[in-house]
């Protein structure tokens, strides 16, 4: 679906003239619905992943926003969660059963990576975790039982990525369904299903959102795969957002081009700026001429988000606290995506999950938020000279 990105983050689905005049959609505060008779309710349990009969399943509001999700995913459709990590697990759920075994990218994000390690081993789901950077280890962790892959591509704390049309290519060969977690570009910068990909999922709490202020996921894809998902895994678990969350999530899409563009003019030159200095060891961020993987990240990413991390040059924890807590506008926080910049400390958060053990203890992740570029990379200067 090849449509004007201004009309999709403006107008698209607001369709004033049928019931409303309003700028603004309406929020239709509503869980249920009524009808003037039993055949007009009837016909719309037949439809209720697009017809209003109870909000779990669809509301107006709601309705307005996976229509710009899908567009700007270009997919054929789309579902909305409460949560990143609820999109993610309906998606898997769906597709795998007893005996299957997915297929999925070293170092995921952590809730993909519980959902993998400790719920779905309970019914019977296998899985393997692989180096995503070469896809040919997608193809040999192939097993007769494979029926899922997942990619997160990069993810969103090494930053490693994979070739998402390789492996989407390899899935097909094999009939095996695939799932992108888009969240570090979002769609303006990266569209996986253009790429193969069948299921594209985001934590819209992150760039969609853009206001630190929801918690909520998405899922995008093909109509059959998207109502597959609706009629098992979203209503039946129930993890559906409110109407008033739809509703700030498209007051986010207003200003979601704007935003994540002065994001990642900022995050280049504070990526620029630390690949330089004395007391960083390395600097992640897929578009810098020391990654990598530059050259497949510039060939499948319009751009680069906003979203970095480093490994500081410190003796110990102490000097790496030092650093977190002298910079002042650099919040501590986990997430990203919205105006202000942040910091996630990896020391902070080893814990007794043990996830990110692998991690080196002076690793930081920063997102670079819409603040003077000058200013965080003034900040960032006089935290790093207390190392």
């Amino acid at each position: 679906m090849d449509q004007d990105l201004s009309n999709i983050l403006t107008h698209l689905g607001e369709d004033r003239e049928r019931g409303y005049a309003a700028v603004v959609p309406p929020i239709v505060q509503s869980g249920n619905f009524t009808y003037p008779t039993v055949a007009a309710m009837r016909a719309v349990v037949q439809q209720e992943m697009d017809k209003p009969l109870y909000t779990r399943g669809f509301n107006p509001t709601v309705g307005i926003l996976r229509q710009k999700i899908a567009a700007l995913e270009h997919a054929e459709d789309a579902l909305v969660f409460s949560s990143g990590s609820a999109a993610i697990a309906s998606a898997v759920l769906s597709f795998v059963k007893a005996g299957d075994h997915i297929v999925c990218v070293d170092k995921p994000y952590s809730w993909t990576k519980k959902l993998l390690v400790e719920l779905l081993p309970r019914f019977g789901v296998e899985h393997t975790f692989v180096d995503g950077t070469n896809a040919e280890n997608y193809r040999k962790a192939i097993t007769p039982n494979t029926t899922f892959f997942i990619l997160e591509s990069p993810n969103s704390l090494t930053f490693e990525l994979q070739d998402i049309a390789a492996v989407a290519a390899i899935a097909k060969e094999h009939g095996i369904i695939t799932l992108c977690d888009n969240s570090f570009s979002g769609p303006l910068f990266q569209n996986p299903i253009d790429l193969g990909v069948d299921m594209v999922a985001h934590s819209a709490t992150k760039y969609l959102n853009g206001h630190s202020d929801v918690v909520a996921g998405v899922l995008a894809g093909s109509h059959v795969h998207m109502r597959q998902v609706m009629q098992k895994e979203f209503m039946t678990l129930g993890a559906c957002p409110s109407p008033h969350d739809a509703w700030l999530l498209m007051r986010g899409l207003r200003t979601l081009e704007l935003r994540v563009n002065r994001s990642a003019d900022n995050a280049e030159k504070v990526a620029l700026f630390l690949e330089k200095h004395p007391k960083v060891k390395r600097t992640h961020w897929p578009f810098l001429d020391s990654h990598p993987q530059q050259a497949l990240a510039k060939r499948q990413m319009k751009r680069c988000g906003g979203l970095m991390s480093i490994e500081l040059d410190a003796p110990d924890e102490a000097a790496v606290e030092r650093f977190c807590d002298n910079l002042k506008t650099f919040l501590i926080a986990v997430s990203w995506g919205g105006y202000e910049s942040l910091q996630w400390p990896v020391c902070a958060l080893k814990g007794p999950s043990g996830y990110y053990t692998d991690l080196p203890f002076t690793m930081v992740r920063l997102y670079v938020g819409l603040e003077d570029p000058d200013l965080l990379i003034a900040d960032l200067d006089q935290a790093l000279a207390r190392i």
